[in-house]
């Protein structure tokens, strides 16, 4: 058993490999054979989620704007799922472009359930899940409220073409080579999260639906659906696509070489 974590008041969290807090805020991490996992506490809190009328770049489906508040903290991995973790859990990498510290892709929403199982069993107590949508565009400002946590796209760059606020922070069409990169090369957000942005687009939990501009508290979609909610714009999107607002959707059976996800976990109290 590992030592009482300092963090919760005591209780042991059996499958933290490593902990501790720094100016980003507090972190757990889970351990498969080598390779260790970095998760970050996001705490509770309201947002305004989706995008203003205004914004540039705007998609029709962002709106209305509404308040949303979640009312438990929660954990979210700081950098989306490498291939090194895949393949220490599912024993193969379905991926386009190899390489243990790029995110894996190619993978349907379908996979990731069945990895995040696998990853349950291996690491009991650890009850990792995709998160929602919700959850995943609140992580993404970090209590910012413009297009991506660094500002807004400049109107003089054009919303498609080179957009040098966006360099800083996320691989896309512009600046990736039209290629997937290791994870942590660009810059972190806030709450210590990476390449929410940019490289691959991350699946969510939800069924995807239309906004409505009422307030809610812990949404979680509706209870069916065609198709699966995408977030963060990949390393094949236009600059327009690659803010903290911007949804896309896709059938949870399709496999794309510029789609892959983040590993979440609710406040439960295993710890």
């Amino acid at each position: 058993m590992h030592p009482k974590h300092p963090l919760h008041n005591g209780i042991p969290a059996d499958w933290a490999v490593e902990w501790g807090q720094d100016p980003r805020g507090v972190f757990l991490g889970f351990g498969v054979g080598e390779v260790v996992q970095r998760l970050r506490w996001i705490p509770p809190g309201k947002f305004i989620m989706g995008s203003p009328s205004a914004e540039a770049g705007r998609l029709i489906n962002e709106g209305p704007q509404h308040q949303v508040e979640l009312s438990q903290g929660y954990w979210l991995a700081d950098t989306p799922c490498t291939q090194e973790l895949w393949q220490a859990v599912m024993g193969e990498n379905p991926s386009r472009f190899v390489g243990p510290k790029r995110p894996v892709e190619t993978v349907s929403w379908g996979d990731c359930h069945r990895f995040l199982n696998r990853l349950n069993q291996l690491v009991p107590g650890l009850s990792a899940r995709l998160p929602s949508e919700a959850e995943w565009e609140y992580a993404c400002r970090a209590g910012t409220t413009a297009a991506t946590w660094v500002g807004d796209l400049d109107l003089h760059e054009g919303v498609d073409g080179d957009a040098p606020i966006r360099d800083a922070v996320a691989w896309y069409r512009n600046n990736s080579d039209r290629e997937t990169k290791p994870v942590r090369l660009k810059a972190v957000n806030t709450w210590g999260l990476f390449d929410m942005l940019g490289n691959v687009h991350e699946w969510c939990e939800d069924w995807y639906d239309e906004y409505n501009a009422a307030a809610v508290v812990d949404p979680m979609g509706p209870t069916v659906g065609s198709e699966r909610v995408l977030r963060g714009g990949a390393w094949v999107s236009s600059a327009r696509t690659v803010r903290a607002a911007c949804r896309f959707v896709l059938d949870p059976g399709n496999r794309v070489f510029d789609v892959g996800f983040r590993v979440a976990r609710g406040q439960d109290s295993g710890l």
